[in-house]
């Protein structure tokens, strides 16, 4: 089993969901967060006072899924997350270990 984890655009969410609805995952957690990358963010004018932005919003979503789907979910974020423009975002996989289901007490595969 993988995690997978991807840092997306915010106006890019629904795309991705829809995408990933297609692929046949059940289940995502997201949640609202700040950062930056290579961007290193930008200077934004309030009030007439310029200041820098230093962390972007952006959306973290996380995904449990079984080693079958994993390159079906990367492609599905990778399309329909890209906008071609910097700060589209990063998709992160590693090991999920094990995973269980507090309701019934499936494990693994079974819990997801």
């Amino acid at each position: 089993m993988k995690m997978v984890m991807a840092i997306i655009k915010p106006f890019k969410l629904d795309d991705v969901r829809e995408a990933l609805a297609e692929t046949g995952v059940q289940g995502i957690t997201v949640t609202e967060v700040k950062g930056f990358g290579r961007q290193k963010g930008h200077t934004e004018l309030y009030r007439g006072a310029e200041y820098v932005v230093d962390f972007l919003p952006k959306i973290k979503i996380e995904i449990a899924v079984t080693d079958a789907m994993v390159e079906r979910v990367v492609e599905a974020i990778t399309q329909s997350a890209k906008s071609g423009k910097i700060g589209d975002g990063k998709i992160f996989v590693y090991d999920l270990d094990q995973v269980i289901r507090i309701r019934t007490g499936e494990t693994d595969a079974d819990a997801l």
